[in-house]
């Protein structure tokens, strides 16, 4: 499972982060809508791997970035709504989210020379520790 990986990750990267200083009250996670990670998957997964740490406690909060693509050939500038992914496309995006270079191409010259300029990638955003 995909999302209990990445909630192993931010566990780790929290308690990193905090270097053993009481215990944690919230944890802000930034989501790429590229990542098609299913915040309910991860919440459960942050929420049993968290047991027994200093995170067990914390509130879990997401946001998802929306995929935004810009072409290098015209300039233009598009988001993840405006391809046509099938079910198969997006589950490979899923697991490899390079591969959307594979699939998607500028809607307004075709070409599929384009960049990612967001909406990809996890990352805690800010940790808020409990005072006391």
């Amino acid at each position: 499972m995909h999302e209990w990986a990445l909630a192993e990750a931010i566990i780790r990267c929290v308690e990193d982060a905090t270097g053993g200083k009481g215990g944690v009250e919230e944890v802000y996670i930034v989501v790429g809508e590229l990542q098609s990670i299913d915040l309910e998957v991860l919440r459960w997964a942050l929420g049993e791997l968290s047991r027994g740490t200093r995170l067990e406690q914390a509130t879990f909060k997401f946001e998802v970035e929306r995929a935004e693509f810009a072409c290098r050939n015209c300039g233009k500038r598009w988001s993840l709504s405006d391809a046509s992914l099938g079910e198969e496309e997006r589950e490979a995006v899923h697991f490899v989210p390079e591969l959307v270079h594979s699939f998607v191409k500028c809607p307004a010259c075709g070409s599929p020379d384009f960049e990612v300029v967001k909406g990809r990638g996890v990352w805690v955003k800010y940790i808020r520790l409990r005072e006391g």
